[in-house]
């Protein structure tokens, strides 16, 4: 079996007991007798179990290593709460397979991967810029396996009936559309729209939405002081002219405001996964895996994917996305064969292999510059994984509750942006600092 120079870096030395255990893959080949030393390998994740089954299998018939891994599907709202019983239980998995967005309450229950063992040029050169938010102190907490972009869903058939050619691919043309597309009441009840922006509750990825749109005015959202302290930035202040959180705050508001000519949703309408699904929404911003649930979903649904929107002014593009990594836990009965069975991952073969299946893109630099796929759903995917990003989050759960409340004291004009702004930095703050 090939061994490629990641994981050659990764065939290394790892101390066992209280830090990480001593082993040494760098001569594996895949024989029998290796598989037999690797040994079970339990698996953790948030995937689903059907994709995740998939890729096992089709890996297996190309290296025989992989049918030592099994898989289980779990809640990523308690994954961190069933980690920490399993831990203190002595039944912890050997690899746990999540995104970043809930790696900070995974954190404490991790080993990290020293900088001895996968150096910082090795991962640089290796991943995905975005790859970087699992560094740890002194190593990296996971190693990366898939990425799963935001990117922009577009009923042809509406842009096409108002003479729309292309969907707008700037944040400032999405916004010059709304006069075109969305259809309203006297009463201004909004019967048809161009996009689920403004609310919260109702706009499904609001936090990816959000995040994208602070990540892309240069917030970095969350970020390490210079004595380690990782400290909420929601961009509260400015130099000079508008603050860019409230930059943000004012764009994403002004499509529930009926005073607004980009008026087109509000917090009364249905989901809008829901309202998109049934032909009365234009644009719909999700995860590129969506795609495979929304064609199911309604088949006679004409929509295109394409990039997520960038402003007009930008010069460096970025999007939001859920960037995925295998992580052992701490005490992992079988942590030589897990971390094995990650660095495998990595190979450019179940990069592909992993990417088709799952409908997500991968995280391989080689990968992704190699040859492009033939579905031009994944060279979306492929081409916006180069610049996704992600940000260290307290669990999803409580940055919705500080985001929706943001939101929704902007809206009903309880809060103006600047002290929402600043009282949400303060939560996400204290969260984060926990």
């Amino acid at each position: 079996m090939k061994i490629s120079l990641f994981q050659g870096i990764l065939i290394g030395v790892f101390v066992f007991g209280a830090i990480i255990g001593l082993f040494v893959f760098s001569t594996y080949t895949g024989s029998v007798g290796d598989n037999e030393k690797i040994g079970p390998v339990v698996m953790w994740g948030v995937l689903p179990e059907t994709d995740m089954q998939a890729v096992l299998a089709s890996a297996t018939k190309n290296d025989a290593t992989f049918k030592n891994v099994s898989y289980i599907q779990k809640n990523p709202t308690t994954l961190a709460v069933e980690l920490a019983t399993a831990i203190a239980t002595g039944s912890m998995p050997d690899l746990v397979l999540s995104s970043q967005e809930n790696l900070h309450s995974l954190a404490k229950f991790i080993t990290p991967i020293s900088f001895n063992t996968l150096s910082p040029k090795t991962f640089t050169t290796t991943f995905i810029d975005g790859a970087g938010v699992f560094a740890a102190p002194g190593g990296y907490y996971g190693i990366p396996f898939l990425v799963d972009p935001l990117v922009l869903f577009s009923n042809r058939s509406i842009l096409a009936n108002n003479g729309i050619a292309k969907p707008p691919a700037t944040l400032e043309a999405l916004t010059g559309l709304v006069p075109r597309v969305a259809t309203l009441t006297p009463s201004r009840q909004v019967t048809r729209g161009l996009i689920a922006l403004g609310s919260y509750a109702n706009v499904k990825n609001a936090r990816g939405i959000l995040s994208s749109l602070f990540l892309q005015t240069g917030v970095p959202i969350s970020s390490y002081s210079t004595n380690g302290v990782l400290a909420a930035n929601l961009g509260v202040t400015a130099t000079s002219g508008t603050p860019p959180g409230q930059a943000v705050l004012s764009f994403y508001t002004q499509f529930a405001d009926p005073s607004k000519v980009s008026y087109t949703w509000n917090a009364s309408l249905p989901n809008s996964e829901r309202v998109f699904l049934a032909g009365d929404l234009a644009l719909y911003l999700g995860y590129v895996s969506e795609e495979r649930y929304l064609r199911s979903a309604n088949p006679n649904l004409n929509f295109t994917v394409t990039a997520l929107p960038q402003p007009a002014t930008a010069t460096i593009k970025k999007a939001y996305g859920l960037i995925y990594a295998f992580m052992v836990p701490r005490g992992a009965k079988n942590e030589s064969g897990a971390y094995q069975i990650a660095a495998l991952f990595s190979n450019s073969a179940e990069q592909s292999l992993s990417a088709s299946l799952t409908g997500l893109a991968p995280v391989n630099l080689n990968v992704l510059g190699g040859v492009a796929p033939i579905d031009p759903i994944a060279v979306v995917a492929y081409d916006e994984a180069l610049y996704t990003y992600g940000w260290l989050s307290p669990a999803p759960t409580d940055t919705d509750a500080i985001f929706s409340g943001m939101i929704n004291n902007v809206i009903s004009g309880r809060l103006t942006l600047e002290v929402a702004l600043s009282s949400a930095e303060s939560a996400l703050n204290a969260l984060l600092q926990q």
